[in-house]
């Protein structure tokens, strides 16, 4: 459904992105994750038209995003990382008039301002929402036409656990309607939530690309943090037979206060990837 072959976009003489390649599927949920600076967000604007790319292709559907962008544009839904809605209209307002570029219904504003749970706020002007209800307008802005593609800059941020929920469900339903979505973000759990894939880049260039499970299974310490009943602290290996055996023989005799198996560290993987701090 996307393609960048070997995309490079300088500011200057820097490269925010560095020769990318990258396939993302028709019907998947793709994550992209990198620090500041890695190019994600470039990569963004190349794909809605904001920058044209300095060297390589990028196709959407088929289309060339330099040459077909008219093709493209109906195609596709954007919640960018910064709002700009008109602070002086109501979120229905903003939604009907976004919608007259698009020739939907007015009543579709009806529809997704139900869908992201703005529906109680739909006829309050906007200076008026908080930050996360914000963000969900923005949402449900990018959902009006129904496109075939999303692209979502860090689309939970500054939102409550339930709302980012509502998010996530809308998402994954995107998905199962066969649209396809690309979303930024730093935050790992979220990916792992929802994400069919993830693509980690770093100074423009891809480092990693797998499932979220086997990006995880790959890079996890299989070791076990262990307090004793007596106080004690132990680690224990998992990728060794005595390593098992011994936590075995711990619970087995009742001699385990507390244990946690150690999580994904993206810092800690990243570094490992890349060669420098994830910052």
């Amino acid at each position: 459904m996307i393609r960048l072959s070997g995309l490079r976009v300088l500011y200057g003489s820097f490269a925010a992105v560095d020769g990318l390649d990258l396939d993302i599927r028709g019907g998947e949920l793709f994550g992209l994750l990198g620090p500041n600076g890695a190019g994600k967000s470039t990569t963004i604007r190349v794909l809605i038209g904001q920058r044209r790319p300095t060297a390589g292709t990028v196709t959407v559907a088929g289309h060339d995003v330099v040459r077909e962008w008219a093709s493209i544009k109906p195609l596709f839904g954007y919640v960018p990382d910064r709002e700009n809605h008109f602070e002086e209209f109501t979120g229905r307002r903003n939604l009907e008039f976004f919608g007259q570029l698009y020739g939907v219904p007015k009543r579709r504003a009806r529809d997704v301002l139900k869908m992201v749970e703005l529906d109680e706020a739909a006829d309050l002007p906007v200076r008026g929402y908080s930050l996360g209800m914000r963000k969900k307008l923005l949402l449900a802005r990018a959902l009006l036409h129904e496109p075939r593609v999303l692209y979502l800059d860090e689309p939970t941020a500054n939102l409550d656990i339930h709302s980012a929920e509502v998010v996530h469900r809308i998402l994954r339903e995107r998905v199962k309607l066969g649209a396809t979505i690309i979303l930024t973000t730093h935050d790992m759990d979220e990916v792992e939530k929802i994400c069919d894939r993830v693509g980690i880049v770093c100074r423009g260039k891809l480092v990693a690309l797998d499932s979220p499970l086997t990006l995880k299974q790959a890079h996890t310490e299989r070791k076990v943090d262990v307090i004793r009943t007596d106080g004690e602290r132990l680690v224990v290996d998992m990728d060794t037979g005595p390593g098992r055996r011994q936590l075995a023989d711990l619970v087995v005799a009742g001699r385990v206060a507390s244990l946690r198996t150690r999580e994904f560290d993206f810092h800690a993987t990243f570094l490992k990837l890349t060669g420098q701090a994830f910052e």
